[in-house]
């Protein structure tokens, strides 16, 4: 697997205006593969409510610990960046708020708001975390109308207690079925390489179409670190391929599916579809 260096002119200028909003990015908190290439088209997935998450997942590289309150003015800064790097189309995720009454969902929803305000017909893509099932924080969310909700199903059932901190696979099927039932057509992904089989792969995909599901990602695991999950196998591309062809088969509306692929990897062409 290659990816392009994180150097370049555009990289430099993505990276200096992250920094000088005091803005977080799941490209360098996630330790994206994918950072040189996005940067240096101009695009970043942006992370609002901090950088640390409540949560402990086994594969995210992401800091765990006691977060600090929410920035209130945090969602000004994201629109004004967001305009200084002329995007058409952007990216929000967000660490996992389990401190929060809301789980931050209401600065969700500004942050949403304040992005297409300041950048008149922009396209959003939101990667939201579970907010525990709680409808209401959902609804927060699907209210500030961005124009994609993604929510991560990231594994099989089997490997969901052993690999995901506080989440439920059933519960995550809920958020995505409840999104759908709002109008709203879903996305989600999965990574490969944990030890999942093939037919367990394709029994999530089921479940996903199930749920309302349209869109899917689907990726190879990455250690991000040493305390991290270990890899358990690579994925050949031909494999990638083959659940690309069969996800269409079966019903999605638009499969990304190679190694290097992550959730907000190509996201413009998710929102145009």
């Amino acid at each position: 697997m290659k990816m392009q260096r994180a150097s370049g002119d555009e990289y430099t200028r993505v990276k200096r205006l992250v920094e000088k909003n005091h803005l977080h990015t799941i490209c360098t908190s996630g330790n994206c593969p994918n950072i040189g290439e996005c940067w240096n088209a101009g695009t970043a997935t942006f992370m609002i409510l901090g950088e640390v998450c409540t949560r402990s997942c086994k594969f995210c590289g992401t800091v765990t610990g006691k977060p600090l309150p929410p920035d209130l003015d945090e969602p000004a800064r994201l629109a004004d960046s967001i305009k200084l790097l002329n995007l058409n189309h952007c990216v929000i995720t967000s660490v996992d708020r389990d401190d929060l009454p809301d789980g931050g969902a209401e600065i969700w929803a500004s942050a949403i708001r304040r992005i297409r305000k300041v950048n008149p017909g922009i396209t959003i893509e939101t990667l939201i975390p579970d907010f525990k099932g709680v409808t209401a924080d959902i609804d927060r969310v699907i209210d500030a109308a961005p124009d994609v909700i993604s929510h991560n199903l990231e594994t099989v059932e089997r490997l969901t207690p052993r690999i995901r901190s506080g989440a439920r696979y059933r519960r995550s099927l809920d958020v995505i079925r409840h999104i759908a039932s709002k109008g709203v057509k879903p996305k989600s992904g999965i990574m490969l390489g944990l030890g999942e089989t093939e037919d367990e792969v394709y029994l999530t995909m089921d479940d996903l179409l199930e749920a309302g599901c349209r869109v899917l990602t689907i990726g190879q695991y990455l250690k991000p670190g040493p305390d991290h999950m270990e890899v358990v196998d690579y994925v050949t591309p031909e494999q990638f391929g083959i659940y690309e062809a069969v996800g269409l088969q079966k019903g999605f509306e638009f499969v990304e599916s190679s190694p290097l692929v992550r959730s907000s990897y190509h996201a413009a062409k998710h929102a145009q579809r």
